[in-house]
């Protein structure tokens, strides 16, 4: 490890960066004209609270946006140093990380999956809101079981959710993550409520996972239909 790369894996210096982080992502939200469907989104989601907001990787930067101050919510985050600085941008904006991520073709345990979920159903049980990326990792916009499960056994409806500027700058990455930009204008679509039940078998499970892909699909369209006019 570089000299450089462990100045930027210090303590002090994530710690810096969340903040500074956090404070940009406030300016964009302050500056950006959001066009909201439906709504009042929260007239039929605030009753089913706490709810499992369902985003995809790389449009996951500006959906703390979408939440209010009164929801208490936890964020899945990855246990990567790229996933420790995201930990402290969340705290910085009021919401708790629960470092760990699913794994394809490796052990769950390494990635520290099992214990995620763990954390994610006390979290649901105690009230509190879970926010997580649906899709697998390495494979963008490709929903997985993870979220499903998730559903399954807390009883917690999935909501997907798009927030997205149109003002932004696209990495060149696996996910093509996007970095929103300040002054510009704004989508956020929410997705109707898919419920999971306690017994779902496998089929069941499969249509509630390809029913969570075809709607942030639908929610993204919709976002971008709006952001193009």
């Amino acid at each position: 490890m570089s000299f450089f790369t462990r100045i930027l894996r210090s303590e002090p210096v994530q710690r810096a960066m969340g903040s500074i982080l956090a404070a940009y992502l406030r300016f964009v939200g302050w500056t950006t004209r959001f066009a909201v469907e439906p709504l009042d989104p929260y007239a039929d989601i605030a009753p089913l609270q706490p709810v499992i907001t369902a985003m995809w990787h790389g449009e996951h930067l500006m959906v703390p946006l979408a939440r209010r101050r009164e929801d208490r919510a936890a964020s899945l985050v990855s246990r990567s140093a790229d996933g420790e600085i995201e930990a402290r941008l969340l705290a910085a904006l009021g919401i708790r990380a629960i470092r760990g991520s699913g794994a394809r073709g490796r052990k769950t345990a390494a990635k520290g999956g099992v214990a995620a979920l763990r954390a994610m159903l006390r979290a649901l049980a105690d009230g509190e809101m879970v926010v997580l990326t649906a899709d697998v990792p390495k494979i963008a916009r490709k929903a997985g079981l993870g979220i499903v499960t998730l559903a399954k056994l807390s009883g917690r409806p999935v909501v997907p959710i798009a927030v997205v500027g149109r003002r932004r700058v696209v990495l060149n990455n696996w996910d093509r993550t996007k970095i929103p930009l300040p002054f510009g204008r704004g989508a956020m679509i929410y997705g109707a409520p898919i419920h999971v039940a306690a017994d779902a078998d496998e089929a069941a499970m499969e249509a509630a996972r390809a029913a969570i892909e075809a709607s942030l699909d639908a929610v993204h369209a919709r976002a971008a239909a709006l952001l193009a006019r």
